[in-house]
């Protein structure tokens, strides 16, 4: 066999020559809506149509001016709605570039870790079990290497490479591992040319926006079915029947509830935005509405709480443990040679890249004349793997490493000397060091087996792996907001009690993997509520984690990146995968993926997850608030006999207002004090929850009585214009101090008064004064001029029902916080 070379693959310049040559490593997106779409699709909401209708209907009555002035107001609103949908759209784009695969390659002679759009034709592409491959190529080593083609051939069972061999765009890595240079990208690639697009951010509707769809249908249909009848009676008992119909046409414009479907869009769509500047990608949006109900957050140590930045901290050999910065003896240059020896010569795993620095340290060169022959990869069943190396003609050295319990069994120690390594491994795992166990065996002959081999036992490796900064800090933020933390490892039970404690968990019990599998279902839910340590873990036994879990009524959120995490992922309410060291497999199965793999990030998604949820919430409110005295005040001249108050011009004017408020002001909404200190709520409270509907009631109908009162009184004291010029004012006024009192739900209406409030605010102030004092627009708006005093007047009576109210705030209950446990 050939001695394999090592590949340096292309310079960064010849990269971006290529890259600019041949285009993006994308294929064609089908689901994204350009803004001709998004105008097509507005131009068919029933909202449009009945602005249509009221527009026509003026102009049969010969109203040429106001017809006009309803058009143009139909067109602004059009362009309101196809501006914000084309932020959303534009949102979603940018995160469907987030969210593209990534690809580790070889560029000048390093291993890097590219997004798969800038992966270019001659690449050298490190292909590993559980990622997918991003490009067409040529293998140029294999090891143990199966690939699931059906994606392309639709033959489920794998298909083995070897070197020399085709692999494919979109194709999935089952086992093994491999190196291959890129021969097609794009569109040239083999699931290009078939016209298979892949949609990486699918934007399937969320449970909370079926609900809501399945409420507006309802609530349309009877707003629509009220309006009908309220036309019919104005027509009937005024003898006007293009009147009536502009009355039913205000009515069903007031009543239509258009804003809810758009709010959830927006929302879903920024809260995405928002995640990824805190370094979370959304691939499902059920999990944002998911997140601010999370109760217990199960996470793996390496990586999440740690910073997966290995480092050989300690050496053991025969019972004598020695620091990696002291001088070498014989023994320990021996340890740090094999541990190198059964590490890929390139590798991504930051435990390989740590035995080949300790080798590096110690001056030691490997065997440049030596050949790697073969690869044993580490399974479930025996959690070692082994490298052979060949020395000359049918002399082979073997270098293993793995759990000291795996290294142990290969060697088929005695139990007296298993022991004694074992105790070796407790005064390493005592430090907080994860430990590998390192052996050698030399053979004139290969198997299939690892067992065949003759292992001696070299000793033991402890890495050093450093808590992240912000890991205590987080965790106490958690328990503050009455959030479990439990931390997954798969290291030793000591190892575990070090780093938990340092995080500020509380591990005076620590449940290893193979307690766990001797517990029933019952057993476990049981012993779960006082256990937040479990060590020595495998993946598959996260499923039953997660089911025990979800058992005790917790919503789970689960962090994984391995192949075989991927059922709990699936499982769990919120599975969370790693963007950085994460299987393809593991990203996606999971909702959320972690684009720095830390747990700080994964608590700054809850607190937003809690931030979307709550503004969404104040959003529905006031959305159900301000529609009760424009339908209210739009009806009531119909069953009094009063001049219509609200024409349709009116209520277009407070919809301009009201849709900017909803898609905007609410979104970008500050936290609420104490956001992390109260319980998560319950996710199967419904988005329009009894409280909720009933307080928005209370508060729409207290405007339409306080209005609907002083409209009349209006009448008596002044003329018809004149009273629609100060109760409409009243009612602009009374609808900003409503989005003042909503937004502070636990704070006064001034505080925190973001920026895209306060713009609005003056929009519409000057609008109304616009409105007021500019004849030709009082002309189209039926008012007059009203004299500064009655204008107070006005303003009075709309903000004295929302000052009242203010009165009546409660404030936020708040979680008991525990004495923290100890740290060390």
């Amino acid at each position: 066999m050939p001695q394999k070379k090592k590949l340096s693959g292309l310079s960064d310049k010849e990269a971006r020559y290529r890259l600019h040559r041949d285009g993006p490593n994308t294929l064609p997106d089908a689901d994204r809506r350009n803004a001709l779409r998004i105008l097509r699709d507005v131009l068919s909401e029933p909202m449009f149509l009945m602005l249509l209708a009221t527009a026509g209907i003026y102009l049969l009555l010969g109203d040429k001016l106001e017809g006009c002035v309803m058009m143009l107001m139909n067109a602004i609103s059009v362009g309101l709605v196809v501006v914000q949908e084309r932020r959303s759209e534009k949102v979603l784009e940018s995160l469907r570039r987030l969210s593209q695969p990534t690809a580790r390659v070889i560029r000048e002679g390093k291993p890097a870790t590219l997004p798969s759009g800038q992966i270019v034709y001659g690449d050298i592409l490190a292909l590993d079990e559980g990622n997918h491959i991003v490009a067409d190529a040529i293998l140029l080593d294999s090891h143990a290497l199966y690939v699931d083609e059906s994606m392309l051939t639709g033959e489920s069972v794998p298909v083995q490479k070897q070197l020399g061999d085709p692999v494919y765009s979109g194709c999935l890595i089952v086992r093994g591992h491999a190196q291959a240079e890129v021969i097609a990208t794009g569109i040239r690639s083999r699931l290009g040319q078939i016209g298979k697009a892949v949609t990486i951010a699918r934007t399937e509707p969320t449970p909370m926006q079926r609900a809501t769809g399945h409420a507006v249908r309802h609530m349309a249909i009877a707003g629509i079915a009220l309006s009908i009848l309220a036309g019919a009676l104005y027509a009937v008992l005024r003898q006007d029947w293009l009147g009536g119909s502009l009355a039913g046409l205000s009515l069903a414009m007031a009543l239509m509830p258009e804003e809810f479907p758009m709010v959830l869009t927006v929302f879903m769509a920024m809260g995405a935005w928002r995640l990824s500047r805190v370094g979370v990608l959304t691939r499902r949006s059920a999990a944002i509405e998911t997140l601010g109900a999370t109760t217990a957050l199960c996470v793996d140590k390496t990586g999440t709480l740690t910073e997966n930045r290995m480092t050989v901290a300690r050496l053991w050999c025969d019972g004598i443990t020695q620091d990696t910065t002291q001088p070498h003896e014989a023994s320990f240059i021996r340890l740090a040679e094999y541990a190198a020896l059964a590490s890929r010569p390139t590798s991504f795993d930051p435990m390989d890249r740590a035995a080949h620095e300790l080798a590096q340290r110690a001056g030691i060169v490997l065997r440049p004349h030596w050949r790697l022959l073969r690869e044993y990869e580490l399974n479930p069943s025996l959690l070692a793997m082994s490298q052979v190396w060949s020395r000359q003609e049918d002399c082979f050295t073997v270098a293993a490493k793995g759990a000291p319990e795996a290294v142990i069994d290969l060697c088929h120690l005695p139990p007296e000397t298993a022991d004694f390594v074992l105790a070796g491994v407790r005064q390493l795992a005592d430090e907080g060091l994860r430990v590998l166990g390192v052996a050698e065996a030399f053979t004139n002959e290969l198997t299939d087996n690892q067992h065949d081999f003759s292992f001696r036992f070299v000793g033991l490796i402890g890495f050093h792996d450093p808590l992240r900064i912000d890991v205590a800090p987080a965790v106490e933020e958690c328990r503050q907001a009455g959030i479990r933390v439990i931390m997954i490892t798969g290291d030793y039970a000591n190892t575990a009690q070090v780093i938990a404690r340092a995080a500020g968990l509380d591990a005076n019990r620590v449940l290893a993997g193979k307690e766990l599998e001797t517990l029933s279902a019952t057993e476990l839910q049981k012993a779960i509520k006082d256990v937040r340590v479990f060590a020595r873990v495998q993946p598959e036994q996260k499923l039953k984690l997660v089911e025990a879990l979800q058992g005790s009524g917790e919503i789970v959120a689960m962090t994984g990146d391995g192949v075989n995490d991927a059922p709990a992922l699936k499982a769990a309410h919120i599975g969370v995968a790693m963007g950085q060291h994460g299987s393809d497999v593991a990203r996606e199965a999971a909702a959320l993926v972690l684009l720095k793999d830390d747990f700080g990030s994964l608590v700054a998604a809850v607190r937003m997850g809690r931030r979307i949820h709550d503004n969404l919430l104040k959003a529905m409110s006031y959305i159900i608030s301000i529609h009760v005295p424009i339908a209210g005040l739009a009806l009531l001249p119909i069953l009094t006999g009063w001049p219509m108050l609200l024409l349709p011009v009116e209520i277009v004017f407070l919809e301009l207002v009201i849709d900017p408020v909803c898609a905007t002001v609410f979104e970008a909404e500050n936290a609420e004090p104490g956001l992390m200190k109260r319980p998560p709520h319950s996710p199967s409270e419904p988005l329009f929850n009894r409280r909720l509907v009933l307080m928005a009631l209370g508060r729409g109908v207290l405007l339409l009585l306080t209005i609907g009162i002083y409209y009349g009184v209006t009448l008596q004291q002044t003329g018809e214009e004149a009273a629609r010029s100060l109760t409409f004012s009243a009612l602009v006024i009374a609808n900003l101090m409503l989005v003042l009192s909503v937004r502070a739900k636990h704070r006064p209406l001034w505080a925190g008064i973001t920026r895209p409030l306060i713009v609005i605010i003056f929009l519409t102030f000057a609008l109304l004064g616009a409105a007021l004092t500019v004849p030709i627009f009082r002309e189209i708006f039926r008012f007059s001029l009203v004299p500064p005093d009655l204008m107070a007047q006005a303003a009075a009576v709309g903000a004295g029902p929302i000052l009242l109210l203010e009165l009546f705030k409660r404030r936020p209950k708040q979680t008991k916080t525990p004495t923290p446990p100890r740290r060390i």
